[in-house]
């Protein structure tokens, strides 16, 4: 095996959501989560064909379809230093409530907010002692 045999500072997993317009997805990760672009690849039509931002410390790659293609919808969790501000960044990106910060029977305070293509994104940060 090679000894470089992922782009550096890459996981080794990577989410992959996959959207009819990738631009909004984009800038509200921007605006929530302080994501940084990495790279963009267009189509002949000038719609992006694959995206990827860094969140922290991981890569989310992002994959376009136009008008023909079939989106998906996914749930995305990312920890975050301070869930309520998260929250309501997200909300002034655009997104819209699923569940507003609360803490339940774990380790952390949670939130959930619908982002633009439809996916979820839920997000948290631990404030009790870790369970694992």
């Amino acid at each position: 095996m090679p000894d470089q045999f992922k782009p550096p500072n890459y996981n080794s997993v990577s989410p992959y959501i996959v959207a009819r317009h990738v631009p909004p997805i984009i800038e509200f990760l921007k605006h929530t989560f302080g994501a940084v672009e990495l790279y963009a690849h267009k189509r002949a039509d000038g719609g992006i064909m694959h995206a990827e931002v860094r969140i922290d410390d991981s890569v989310l790659m992002i994959g376009g379809v136009g008008d023909e293609g079939e989106p998906t919808v996914s749930n995305i969790h990312v920890y975050v230093t301070d869930v309520d501000s998260t929250y309501q960044k997200a909300l002034s990106a655009g997104g819209s409530s699923i569940q507003a910060p609360v803490q339940k029977n774990d380790p952390d305070r949670r939130a959930g907010v619908r982002g633009p293509g439809g996916n979820n994104w839920w997000i948290a940060t631990m404030v009790g002692p870790a369970l694992r």
